[in-house]
């Protein structure tokens, strides 16, 4: 006994309509007469139809069907359509390219967006607000240095990174950059003790609760 696999059968072009209606198309290859052959070409339609429900809801219901039947012949049934016969060519169109951004980032590891803050700020006339919002920009490029390069950069570098990303509107000194880490410095053991102290203070609280519990007892 042959057995009929599966993968040894012809490829279907559609599967959703299954191998049934694949040799119903196969069928139509056949009839040699063209009126014939157009009437059961119809009633091919009329049962992919009923097969594939999901595409009464979509526009074009019947042309869309009519497109199957002649991608299922491999676009060799000869049939009168009510709609232009679909090509090959039409269906194996290649889009278009998607035209991508060319221009260079410079300094990569630190992003896009850096380096529109450091050229808003060279435009900026306000000098506390620049010296505010550079301390943060700072911060964030030797962060992110560190992410990417895995040490510590030197002040020489966020100097020079700076004014290059600024366009040379910006230009900091060894001198601002140690006062904007003494100032992060600072800020960071404020904030380590403000932790510290609000800790002991529950512990403090906890205990004095412990002990008027055990003198009511």
């Amino acid at each position: 006994m042959i057995k009929n696999y599966n993968y040894l059968r012809r490829r279907l072009l559609i599967p959703e309509y299954g191998r049934h209606i694949q040799e119903m198309v196969d069928a139509l290859l056949e009839i040699e007469d063209r009126n014939e052959r157009t009437r059961q070409a119809q009633a091919v339609i009329a049962v992919m139809g009923n097969i594939n429900p999901t595409l009464r809801d979509t526009a074009d219901f019947a042309h869309k069907l009519w497109d199957h039947l002649f991608i299922m012949s491999e676009f060799r049934l000869d049939v009168d359509s009510p709609y232009t016969r679909p090509s090959r060519e039409d269906l194996e169109v290649k889009p278009e390219k998607l035209a991508y951004s060319q221009g260079n980032i410079s300094h990569k590891h630190y992003g896009k967006n850096i380096k529109r803050v450091l050229q808003r700020l060279g435009e900026e006339h306000d000098k506390v607000d620049v010296e505010s919002e550079l301390e943060n920009a700072t911060r964030y490029l030797r962060n992110k240095s560190m992410e990417y390069n895995q040490e510590i950069p030197s002040n020489d570098t966020l100097i020079n990174d700076i004014k290059i990303m600024s366009s040379g509107a910006i230009e900091v000194n060894e001198e601002m950059l140690k006062k904007f880490e003494t100032k992060h410095k600072s800020a960071s053991l404020q904030q380590k003790a403000t932790k510290t102290k609000g800790a002991n203070k529950g512990k403090a609280s906890s205990k004095s609760h412990t002990k008027s519990n055990a003198k009511h007892k």
